[in-house]
């Protein structure tokens, strides 16, 4: 019986993995690649109801896997008050805009907003809780810092979770005050409180959440994600929100689900229960790995660091667990079989993670777990010895080099924020660091993370360390064979070969021969192609 390609993608290059380069067209059936080469030889599989796709030169690549953001968040957010810089570049503009929402809002009605960044506000600072009540006299506000790690409240929100002057800083968090008097700010743990007094979002939420999230992620060419801490803002329930979306047709990409394991909050032991353990599950919705947070954000000074940050506090950040309590942790998810993917950015925090690794690999072992370091931003030399040594891999951010670079050197100074995220470092070892946006962090927009990956240049133009830089075709590695090496799929999805699943992203432009200057300000994903299906189309494409 001859076989004849549901789609053939033909007319432009094609690149289909770094050791596969281009070709001319591709065939595709039954949601996977057919066959790649060229054009003639994939003449031949079109029949009469195949459907033919002109590139008209633009690039197709395998489908963008961003291999650390939150998808649950990145969609409640969408619906926040934006206080990004481009939205609000100064203090005052981010008032106004708390200000607006509060005036549609009814009283004692939460008003949230994410995207602030103080490095980036003509102030120079944080918002104060009293310009916030001059915002919103009459409702409760939590204002996230980018990073997600700060949040500054407003007195009400304060007040509803239970913090005043007197209130002790829990480990791992931090209540700031001046002068006797609380700012607003809180950071880390410190948080909980106030987080808790926020209505839990129903199922229908959640799922809307991730709908929504998923499709802006396939108008950008991203066809498979992680989700960096399942059970964050609803606990299990969360899990519940994911199988039905998947059920009711409401996830619209590959998601690999990373649970919240830090003690007190987790959701690890209800899964283990229900035999959800890494890999359990398909390529649209599976569980990956067991998420702890051992520090916090550089920008947010609340990275765990071995030196002290630049000011007169002498502050090295903020560090969540004693050694014996996250040994023990990593070690129980290690023997109830779990993949872990840990958040450690300082290189205090990645010593500590390492540590841990190491010893409940050495009781038992296993070569292929691929434990991770999540961000893995200020590893060092000596730490990498030991990663390749062990087996365990950086999944980073390099987008972060890009939003945040200019605010690690205000905060580290240019001797230790320029080589951090060392990605070409990490590629010469052979450690095959993804890539990723950490959304709502940073927009999952690629084209900013491939400017850094190719340029180490940050949106104001500072280079942070040119040697390293990387290649395109090994930035398109990152974002796709890597990507999926680091969830263990990395035989099913990540290239365009025979046999692969058929995720597809055609840019409007061939990244493969573009400036790093027209990829960040001038390319667009163009279509998205998911298991062999149109999923998405730019309208003025």
């Amino acid at each position: 019986m001859t076989v004849h390609a549901d789609i053939i993608l033909r007319n432009g290059p094609i690149w289909c993995g770094r050791e596969e380069g281009v070709v001319e067209a591709l065939a595709i059936w039954q949601g996977k690649v057919l066959a790649a080469g060229g054009e003639d030889e994939i003449a031949g599989l079109a029949g009469p109801k195949t459907q033919v796709i002109d590139l008209k030169g633009r690039l197709a690549i395998p489908g963008l896997n961003d291999s650390h953001l939150h998808l649950i968040s990145l969609g409640m957010t969408m619906g926040w008050v934006d206080s990004r810089p481009d939205a609000a570049p100064t203090l005052e503009a981010l008032l106004g805009a708390i200000a607006a929402r509060a005036a549609t809002a009814k009283p004692g009605e939460w008003i949230l907003s994410r995207g602030y960044d103080q490095t980036k506000l003509d102030t120079g600072r944080h918002p104060y809780r009293e310009e916030l009540d001059r915002a919103a006299p009459n409702n409760p506000v939590m204002l996230v810092r980018t990073c997600g790690h700060i949040a500054i409240c407003n007195s009400q929100a304060l007040k509803l979770g239970g913090i005043d002057e007197a209130s002790p800083a829990p480990q791992g968090g931090l209540i700031e005050q001046q002068n006797g008097r609380l700012t607003g700010l809180l950071a880390e743990n410190a948080r909980a409180p106030v987080q808790a007094a926020i209505p839990a979002p129903s199922e229908e939420e959640l799922v809307a959440a991730i709908e929504r999230g998923g499709k802006y992620l396939l108008s950008l060419g991203i066809t498979s994600c992680m989700d960096a801490a399942v059970g964050q803002k609803a606990g299990f329930r969360e899990i519940g929100a994911y199988t039905r979306a998947k059920r009711d047709g409401r996830l619209p990409i590959r998601t690999w689900l990373t649970l919240l394991g830090d003690e007190g909050r987790s959701i690890v032991p209800s899964c283990h229960q229900a035999g959800l353990i890494s890999g359990t599950g398909d390529d649209m919705l599976m569980i990956g790995a067991v998420k702890l947070f051992l520090d916090g954000s550089a920008g947010g000074r609340t990275a765990w660091m071995t030196q002290p940050y630049l000011g007169e506090d002498e502050t090295t950040g903020v560090w969540m667990w004693d050694d014996a309590e996250l040994e023990g942790m990593v070690m129980d998810a290690h023997v109830k079989g779990y993949q872990l993917a840990c958040h450690a950015i300082g290189d205090a925090a990645i010593e500590q993670l390492i540590t841990a690794y190491e010893k409940a690999l050495a009781a038992h072992p296993d070569p292929d777990r691929r434990h991770r370091i999540e961000h893995c931003g200020f590893s060092t030399p000596a730490q990498h010895e030991r990663m390749v040594k062990a087996g365990i891999y950086p999944c980073p951010q390099q987008v972060f080099i890009h939003d945040f670079g200019d605010a690690y050197v205000k905060v580290l100074g240019p001797e230790r924020a320029l080589p951090s995220y060392p990605f070409r470092t990490w590629f010469d070892l052979g450690l095959k660091p993804a890539t990723g946006s950490d959304a709502p962090v940073c927009d999952p927009n690629p084209f900013p993370n491939f400017s850094a990956m190719l340029t180490r240049r940050t949106w104001k133009g500072t280079v942070m360390d040119a040697a390293q830089r990387v290649t395109i075709e090994e930035a398109l590695q990152a974002y796709t064979e890597f990507g999926a090496f680091s969830q263990k799929r990395e035989h099913v999805k990540g290239k365009l070969v025979p046999g692969h699943l058929a995720d597809v992203a055609v840019f409007s432009r061939n990244l493969l021969t573009a400036d790093a200057d027209a990829i960040l300000n001038d390319t667009a994903c163009d279509l998205t192609i998911l298991e062999g299906k149109i999923v998405y189309e730019r309208p003025s494409a």
